[in-house]
């Protein structure tokens, strides 16, 4: 093979790797886009099911509100139901977000207990919650019951340290689901019937008394 062979051999395999490392490249960028673009489909889904409720919501007042074209829709979501879906999720997944990333840096049990208290009376101060029972009382109701199970499971994670620090200054084992279930209920309730203001800040103590309540032996429900 001569020299220009050579070159020419060298040439294709550079601009073959060229032409592999570009389109990671593009997809890194158009990953970037769709994720902004989906962000911003679901702030206007939550705005419109707000104002008109979740059954009267269409496609095309989604995509008039995002600024985007029907097609554009489409490359993410196919139907009515697949976008309630993918909003129900959203909104879970950044309320449990917000949870671990404001109780996560307390590594001390009365200072986690406490850090998610006030997480949990501020959310209830400023949720939007309400107002979705309101215009869209069935769509509202069936995500509370979607997501209370997941709730359970992810309370009795963030509250791990205080159950563990709870069964030893007490000496038994509690009940820790029983616990988080409840609290959750606590937290629904209050979209039906608020509770005061001086109310939510007594919590804590209430909680504490819930729990000393509650202790009935050494074994856990099974």
């Amino acid at each position: 093979m001569n020299k220009l062979e050579n070159d020419g051999e060298v040439a294709v395999k550079e601009e073959s790797q060229t032409d592999e490392a570009a389109p990671a490249v593009r997809k890194t960028r158009r990953n970037r886009r769709s994720e902004g673009t989906i962000q911003g489909i679901l702030e206007v889904t939550e705005e419109i099911i707000l104002e008109s409720g979740a059954e009267r919501i269409s496609i095309l007042d989604v995509c008039k509100a995002a600024e985007i074209s029907r097609g554009t829709f489409y490359r993410y979501f196919a139907f009515q139901e697949e976008l309630l879906d993918a909003f129900s999720r959203h909104k879970r997944e950044r309320f449990y977000a917000s949870l671990i990333e404001t109780t996560a840096p307390h590594t001390d049990p009365d200072a986690r207990l406490e850090a998610m208290i006030l997480f949990i009376s501020d959310y209830i101060g400023h949720t939007r919650a309400r107002r979705l029972l309101i215009v869209a009382p069935e769509y509202a109701m069936n995500w509370f019951q979607r997501i209370f199970q997941d709730a359970v499971l992810r309370f009795q994670d963030v509250l791990g340290i205080v159950f563990d620090s709870w069964d030893e200054r007490l000496g038994v084992k509690l009940d820790r689901e029983l616990v988080c279930e409840l609290i959750i209920r606590y937290v629904l309730s209050e979209q039906l019937v608020p509770a005061s203001p001086e109310q939510r800040r007594n919590m804590p103590r209430r909680i504490e008394r819930l729990v000393s309540a509650l202790v009935t032996g050494k074994t856990a429900r099974r």
